[in-house]
């Protein structure tokens, strides 16, 4: 399996450039308690036309100083519009941003760049600086592959665009999503991943729903849990070798993942990095090890990719 190269910081934190935003939109319901938006930037007359990638990132500089007189850092979003640019046009970058507000020790606190953005109107600039990253990426002959894809919250973003891709580029293998999420509310982009699956017969969009959704035996519904919920689907599209896992989220949601894949005895995604436990000891060794504890005994193949935060 090959990656495509890809270009890499064309800008900097210290030589950003000016982008035009044209498109501030929600994209969760209007009774969730959360504001996730899709945000587009138009790029035109720079650089960064054509030349970033979906699985990418892309850099946002908020104006302002810290509490200590410094400017804000830069902070990474992932780029959610496919290779093609949004709308099919090369000039156009989005991504998708959770307005971040959180209460600690009794005091809010806003999310210096979520906020921003989330601010922003068709019109307003933005500096921007990037892209980054050159691991997360659809494989060169990206239609050859089936995929997984688990996403949490706004880990969704590139698979949004990976979708947009692997649809346009005439991609025949299977293409699941697996979302998780609290509250039905919480679903992004529920009717673009729901027109997806309704029109092409290779796509599955599932979903889990922690807080409302629950299981057979009464538990609840999480997004690594849907391996199990739905084997029949999903084990036979894991068992062949050409099928590759993508994960992005929340950090820790990947060990739930690695524990139900252990589980199915599937070859060829994670290996022990010293003896395997038998298959009857097991299940047994998965209660025993604590996350870190897993994390350490094994690693993933090249098959899986991860994005997590």
């Amino acid at each position: 399996m090959q990656l495509p190269e890809v270009e890499l910081n064309i800008y900097n934190k210290n030589n950003p450039v000016e982008a035009k935003i044209v498109e501030n939109r929600i994209v969760s319901k209007e009774s969730s308690p959360n504001y996730v938006r899709h945000i587009t930037f138009d790029v035109s007359g720079t650089d960064l036309v054509g030349r970033v990638c979906v699985g990418q990132s892309i850099g946002v500089m908020p104006p302002g100083e810290d509490e200590k007189g410094r400017p804000h850092k830069m902070r990474l979003y992932s780029v959610s519009s496919p290779s093609g640019g949004e709308n099919g046009n090369p000039a156009l970058i989005s991504t998708t941003v959770k307005r971040t507000i959180e209460e600690y020790e009794g005091k809010i606190y806003l999310g210096v760049a979520s906020n921003y953005l989330a601010d922003l109107k068709p019109g307003d600039s933005v500096m921007l600086a990037g892209p980054s990253g050159k691991r997360f990426l659809l494989p060169e002959k990206k239609e050859s592959y089936n995929y997984l894809f688990f996403a949490t919250g706004t880990g969704i973003a590139p698979f949004r665009g990976m979708m947009l891709d692997l649809i346009r580029s005439g991609c025949s293998g299977s293409v699941a999503l697996l979302f998780g999420c609290s509250y039905r509310t919480d679903l992004l982009y529920p009717d673009l991943f729901g027109e997806m699956e309704k029109d092409h017969p290779n796509v599955h969009y599932l979903t889990a729903v922690s807080r409302e959704d629950r299981r057979a035996d009464g538990s609840k519904k999480y997004v690594q849990t849907l391996l199990e919920d739905q084997r029949d689907l999903l084990q036979p599209i894991l068992e062949q070798d050409n099928t590759l896992i993508y994960i992005c989220g929340l950090k820790g949601m990947e060990t739930g993942i690695y524990r139900e894949l252990l589980r199915m005895g599937l070859p060829g995604y994670l290996e022990w990095k010293k003896d395997a436990p038998e298959p009857e000891s097991l299940e047994s060794t998965l209660k025993t090890l604590t996350d870190s504890e897993l994390k350490k005994q094994i690693r993933t193949t090249e098959r899986v990719f991860e994005e997590v935060y």
